[in-house]
């Protein structure tokens, strides 16, 4: 309770290590996770330090790893994390660890590489087979309206199909039109509409642009996206149309193929392509298998490796704080640890250096020091998550009181106080509950994102939270937004509110008149627990459940305000300073209670002594008021609360203003009186460190050192 109530206690400690025996030491204390080291070179850069090429192997140790841990997830396959916590590998090691790395990353380069050639030739045939096919009809529908024209017109319309499909007449006849040439391709079907209209721009109409959609969407060998793509063969003539069709294809990205002129060879051509295409998706399944085990292996034991590697990184980094002495065999160290731990630190040492087999025992030191130590304060998994919502907001100094051991109640009723609701508060409780019962699993599970990670290290708080919320659900008598009808109400309205259902409770029209009048229908006998069911149904439920509300929120801050600063007293005694129990925290309590803690006061004591039937109906607010407004005035009639309210409330005000002046100048004012006291006996303030002199005035006083010196031997020799 000692810890949780105050920071520990903390001493500065200076370690000697033996070279051999410092990686040991330091992988121990890093176990152990109760030192906290001072750099000793802060001037000396990160790149000149003793252990910075260790560093940068556990860096490029690092990236073969992340690039591992991304192709796992581009394949989609579990990583095992079984939640053990491996020990810091010996530096003997980190050797084989850079060679298993190296060797799986050019294994898995080797693999990428393979498998993207392979998808890109498998690509380029699936394209080649679309083109065959796509393009073996574009023929077949130009023959099939040849035929149909030559039925109807003159026979020169075989000649056309000749000259369109590049054959020959047959019989040896001379062709009476011009061969046409063509391309065909594969472009992305996004660029289509513009790449037809530029060629039809660009060629001035002089091409035929025929173009057909690939169905099934194509994988982009390069970046592993589905693509959709068309398939295109474009007529023209001569060798100017052909490289200006070539270079717009080339501009929109379109891939070319070849394509024989007769149907024979694209025939032909179409069966070898199926064939290649086959024997490739075999080679293909066979690499991806291959590539699949290699990830399937890695995953297993990816993480672990990261754990290992980030702990050889952190032991480097902490001993590249450290000090070599003048032999280059020893590292001097000064870390911050807590008192009550010096055993379990000088056991861990003792470990480390029988694990290096080093001679000679490290060495702890304790060392004086008249620095203000850091703030340590022990948690455990129930305490984690409220000291982490003290600490966001700002870490208390050294040996002050942890405000962590008090907001573990705190927090969760203030909440309650605000969400008032037992229903949902239930929810809140059974599911930090389940979280509690199975945090073991749970905390394995890395899949849920960071908004589960928040809810399950704060579970102990919610479940708190969710329980508080129930405690104060049935204070404000809300469930859900309804009301519970246990005891009967405590007002008579000439209805029979034990037969109250919930239809009746939710019609506005059946209860809309309902108005309680404490005057009128209140019978005596209040309600048992909690807030009486009828201000659910009640019109002038918002001027009761308002004032209701206001009143507690003002007592439980007022109440937190003068416990918070009655803690200060607790900090005052510790650290032995008197003058500021007189100079702060006897005039803040006085303050406080002078105005607000009166206030809190009348808020009891209405509720007690005053009832509708009361001929004083004092608003507190305006008597709060009226302190500061009408201050030395007499208070009659219906403002008056108490007999003595005249005299009391201008008291309270003359100590209140009194306070402040108290708080300003009293603390000033002694210690300036106290430092003239001191410079009065004659005593001086001595200063840490003298301002550097100029270069020339350094030279000119070695100068007159040296001729001192020699007018002294001078003498002598006399």
């Amino acid at each position: 309770m000692s810890s949780l109530f105050r920071s520990e206690e903390m001493t500065l400690a200076q370690l000697f290590l033996q070279a051999e025996a410092a990686y040991s030491c330091v992988s121990e204390l890093g176990e152990l996770g109760l030192v906290q080291f001072r750099d000793l070179n802060p001037d000396v850069n990160a790149f000149q330090r003793k252990f910075v090429n260790e560093v940068r192997r556990c860096e490029e140790m690092e990236r073969k790893l992340r690039f591992l841990n991304k192709e796992i997830e581009k394949a989609d396959i579990h990583i095992t994390d079984t939640g053990e916590n491996p020990e810091a590998p010996q530096p003997r090691e980190m050797i084989d660890l850079e060679a298993q790395f190296e060797q799986l990353e050019n294994e898995m380069k080797d693999s990428n590489a393979n498998y993207e050639a392979l998808m890109k030739s498998f690509l380029e045939l699936t394209e080649l087979k679309h083109i065959l096919r796509k393009t073996q009809a574009f023929f077949e529908e130009a023959e099939l309206h040849v035929h149909n024209q030559q039925q109807i017109h003159e026979p020169q319309g075989t000649d056309d199909m000749q000259a369109l499909l590049g054959d020959e007449p047959k019989g040896g006849a001379t062709a009476t039109a011009t061969q046409l040439g063509f391309v065909t391709g594969v472009i992305a079907r996004e660029r289509v509409p513009s790449f037809e209209r530029l060629l039809w721009r660009a060629c001035r109409g002089n091409v035929f642009f025929k173009q057909a959609e690939i169905e099934t969407p194509l994988e982009d060998p390069s970046t592993g996206d589905q693509v959709y793509k068309c398939v295109f063969i474009i007529f023209f003539q001569g060798d100017q149309l052909k490289s200006r069709v070539k270079k717009i294809c080339e501009g929109f990205r379109a891939t070319l193929y070849p394509c024989p002129d007769t149907a024979a060879e694209r025939r032909e051509m179409a069966i070898g392509v199926n064939t290649r295409i086959e024997d490739l998706q075999t080679v293909l399944n066979e690499t991806r298998d291959h590539r699949h085990r290699l990830l399937v292996t890695v995953a297993k034991n990816i993480n672990q490796w990261f754990i290992k590697v980030k702990k050889i990184k952190a032991i480097y980094h902490t001993m590249n704080m450290f000090n070599l002495d003048v032999t280059q065999k020893c590292l001097i160290a000064e870390c911050w640890c807590p008192v009550s731990d010096l055993d379990k630190i000088q056991q861990a040492l003792r470990r480390g250096t029988e694990s290096s087999g080093a001679a000679i025992p490290s060495i702890l030191n304790r060392m004086a020091s008249r620095q203000e130590p850091p703030t340590f304060n022990r948690t455990n998994k129930f305490t984690q998550g409220f000291q982490a919502i003290v600490d966001a907001y700002g870490v208390a100094n050294y040996q002050e009181v942890n405000p962590a051991l008090f907001t573990i109640i705190t927090f969760p009723f203030l909440f309650a106080v605000m969400f008032g609701d037992c229903g949902h508060g239930l929810i809140m409780f059974l599911f930090a509950l389940w979280l509690v019962m199975n945090e073991k699993k749970l905390a394995l599970y890395k899949e849920g994102g960071e908004m589960f990670e928040t809810m399950f290290d704060g579970r102990y708080i919610i479940m708190l939270m969710g329980l508080f919320a129930i405690y104060t659900g049935f204070i404000y008598n809300d469930c859900f937004s309804k009301s519970f009808n246990i005891f009967g109400t405590a007002w008579d309205l000439n209805v029979d509110w034990g037969s109250i259902t919930k239809k009746a409770l939710d019609s506005y029209d059946e209860t809309k008149e309902i108005m309680v009048d404490p005057k009128q229908t209140y019978r005596g006998v209040p309600y048992f627990f909690g807030i009486d069911p009828i201000w659910q149904v009640a019109v002038n439920k918002l001027t009761f459940t308002n004032s209701f509300k206001m009143k507690l929120s003002v007592v439980f801050g007022v109440t937190h305000m003068m416990f918070g600063v009655c803690l200060s007293f607790f900090n005052h005694r510790h650290f032995k300073k008197p003058l500021n129990i007189i100079a702060e925290f006897i005039p803040q309590v006085l303050f406080l209670f002078c105005i607000f803690g009166y206030l809190v006061i009348l808020i009891f004591f209405k509720w007690i002594f005053i009832n509708c039937n009361s001929p004083n109906q004092a608003s507190l607010l305006l008597a709060l008021i009226n302190m500061f407004l009408q201050f030395g005035s007499k208070i009659e009639g219906a403002d008056l609360l108490f007999a003595g309210q005249s005299f009391v409330q201008p008291l309270l005000v003359v100590i209140a203003v009194l306070c402040v002046p108290w708080m300003l100048l009293m603390k000033p004012l002694y210690l300036r009186h106290q430092h003239k006291a001191t410079e009065a006996q004659g005593f001086q303030r001595l200063r840490s460190s003298t301002p550097a002199l100029p270069r020339y005035q350094c030279r000119l006083e070695r100068m007159d050192r040296t001729l001192v010196k020699w007018c002294i031997m001078k003498a002598k020799h006399r």
